[in-house]
């Protein structure tokens, strides 16, 4: 994606949520140099007891970055987008969270760069939101899926390249509008719950019969339906 002319040139690449620097010591196996950002002090001391060759840096990229302007030459990122659409403390607001990410990341990275995000969306609104958020901060670039009709390969990137902006700064944001798009506190996310209190049963009939469904249209051997599926077993004897 970066180009064999940018692994001649050796040019310094930020890992966006590094975590332990498994996916920075790939870019340094492949001729890149590279510096890596977590949230995590853990996981940074890990990467760190593990002999990771890049520079690490602990911080929120809710609240920006802190490198000067034009610093990286492209930026790489592995299942951190989504947590930025995550309301944790009651001073987390997520589009401001992914504004103030955006726009530093615009200005961190130099002109003609590129940055590409493996992220997991929880709705169509969320995947618009994340992604109308970059251009606007002067992105342009757009959403890949890979394997689109499997339910455990399929993975969603954000491609984005560093160019003149795609919206107009006075355009009115109707994309970011809180009550137009669904964010999820993590608490309400874990405890999903039925209208009389008890915890909601996910695999239910439904979602059994549209696994199914998927899987026949992926190709593969799947056991017919009956009356059966999906019915609770009685316990043993």
């Amino acid at each position: 994606f970066f180009g064999e002319s940018a692994v001649m040139a050796a040019p310094v690449l930020l890992d966006i949520g590094c975590g332990s620097g498994i996916s920075g010591e790939v870019l340094a196996e492949a001729g890149y140099r590279w510096m890596g950002i977590d949230v995590s002090k853990h996981m940074l001391l890990v990467a760190k007891e593990s002999g990771a060759s890049g520079d690490l840096c602990e911080w929120d990229i809710g609240e920006g970055l802190p490198f000067r302007d034009d610093s990286f030459d492209g930026a790489i990122s592995i299942s951190v987008l989504q947590w930025l659409c995550q309301s944790d403390r009651s001073d987390h607001h997520p589009i401001r969270r992914l504004r103030a990410f955006f726009e530093a990341l615009y200005r961190v990275l130099r002109r003609g760069s590129r940055a590409v995000f493996q992220f997991y969306p929880e709705s169509e609104a969320q995947c618009e939101l994340i992604t109308s958020t970059a251009m606007r901060a002067g992105f342009h670039g757009g959403i890949v899926v890979d394997f689109p009709n499997s339910a455990k390969a399929k993975k969603v990137f954000l491609c984005l390249m560093v160019g003149p902006a795609l919206y107009s700064p006075h355009e009115p944001e109707k994309a970011l509008d809180s009550d137009s798009v669904q964010y999820t506190r993590t608490r309400d996310r874990l405890c999903k719950k039925n209208k009389d209190g008890k915890r909601r049963n996910v695999k239910d009939k439904d979602w059994i019969l549209r696994k199914k469904a998927r899987m026949r249209a992926q190709g593969k051997k799947v056991a017919p339906d009956s009356k059966y599926t999906g019915r609770r077993r009685k316990g043993a004897f």
